[in-house]
This record gives structure tokens, C-alpha cells and sequence, in this order.
């Protein structure tokens, strides 16, 4: 997989992640699965790289953009 997400959208998925993904802890009933959604953001984010970017042809990963 390229590297399709910039330094910015990195802190910024890992950041949202980790917040909805703590719904999971603070809400209730069956509610607080979609805690987990938050794990898409996260992952992307650490991972460096999102496949819809790379479906969408996008890239925010300015070494990506030359290459």
C-alpha cells in the first residue's frame, strides 16, 4: 500500500478516531457499538494510507503526489 495521507490527516483521523471510538466506553445499551466505527480513522491514520483515497486517486501524502 502507498502512503496516501499526509502528516496533518494523520494527527487529525488519529485524533477523531480515538474520540468516537471512546463512545464505545461513555455510551450505552446498543448504542455504544458505533464506538467502533471510530477504528476507521485510527487505522488509516497509522497506517498512512486510506483506500478510498486510493479509489478516489487523492493523496494529502505530499511525497506521494510526486511519485
Amino acid at each position: 500500500m502507498k502512503s496516501n495521507v499526509g502528516r496533518i490527516d494523520k494527527v487529525l483521523r488519529i485524533m477523531v478516531g480515538l474520540a468516537v471510538l471512546s463512545l464505545f466506553f461513555f455510551l450505552e445499551g446498543a448504542a455504544k457499538w458505533w464506538g467502533l466505527v471510530g477504528l476507521v480513522p485510527l487505522g488509516t491514520g497509522l497506517i498512512g494510507s486510506c483506500p478510498l483515497y486510493s479509489i478516489l486517486g487523492l493523496s494529502t501524502c505530499p511525497v506521494a503526489k510526486h511519485a
